[in-house]
């Protein structure tokens, strides 16, 4: 699947499917590789910036230039040559420490008992995978993961949270991801992290990107204290 849709003036989404799948979104790092990793002053001329998802890329353009203008040079930058994976081999593995249950996940006992599993289990089943970050999103440095075991997919919470405290980790439906800093929300919360996902003063300021990896481990809470006082 190839298409093409107009946002606003400025912007033009590119579609290469209509469900979350490891085969789309390699189509997605590919393109988006094409983008980031080209010296053709034909691409740097024309783009701002660009935003990967789940199964699109979102180009936003110089103003001025028109729609169909665009469209051309989407389609003739997905057609000029077999899409290669660039520079995007070299995605990380980053790995992320999670105090679970208690005061850190609140919602961890209703995620077991939901899927009439033990706590052992779930913090098993979490920390058993290597998810992908699909797409960065609803705040700076927020991941939504891909690859949460099945058994995990639990509804999220029917009346979101006012305040979900900084590195909290949840789960809402089929995804896991964790929250950078304090804010609502309504994903349930089943830990803790608290390693630092986005500083200013780094460059990228997101500690995670599009295409990245995460493995979770479990720590205790001593373990959750001495890293934060050492700011992780």
């Amino acid at each position: 699947m190839f298409k093409l849709t107009p946002l606003g003036d400025w912007a033009i989404q590119v579609q290469f499917g209509e469900n979350i799948d490891n085969a789309v979104f390699d189509q997605v790092q590919k393109f988006l590789a094409k983008i980031l990793y080209t010296q053709d002053k034909r691409v740097l001329d024309v783009v701002l910036d660009v935003v990967p998802a789940y199964t699109s890329v979102t180009v936003f353009y110089q103003p001025g230039l028109r729609y169909t203008e665009m469209a051309e040079w989407a389609h003739q930058l997905y057609t000029e040559e077999p899409l290669k994976s660039h520079g995007l081999t070299s995605k990380k593995i980053v790995e992320i420490p999670v105090c679970y249950g208690g005061n850190f996940g609140p919602d961890l006992d209703h995620v077991a008992s939901y899927h009439r599993l033990s706590i052992g289990e779930v913090i098993y089943k979490h920390t058993a995978p290597l998810y992908m970050v699909y797409m960065m999103g609803f705040m700076p440095g927020f991941p939504y993961l891909g690859g949460l075991d099945p058994e995990l997919s639990t509804p999220r919470l029917s009346t979101p949270r006012a305040l979900v405290p900084k590195g909290s980790v949840g789960i809402a439906g089929g995804q896991t991801g964790l929250y950078p800093f304090e804010s609502p929300g309504g994903w349930q919360l089943i830990g803790r992290t608290p390693k630092k996902m986005f500083d200013v003063l780094t460059d990228p300021p997101t500690l995670l990107q599009s295409g990245d990896y995460v493995r979770f481990t479990a720590i205790n809470e001593q373990k959750f204290w001495e890293l934060e006082e050492n700011g992780l």
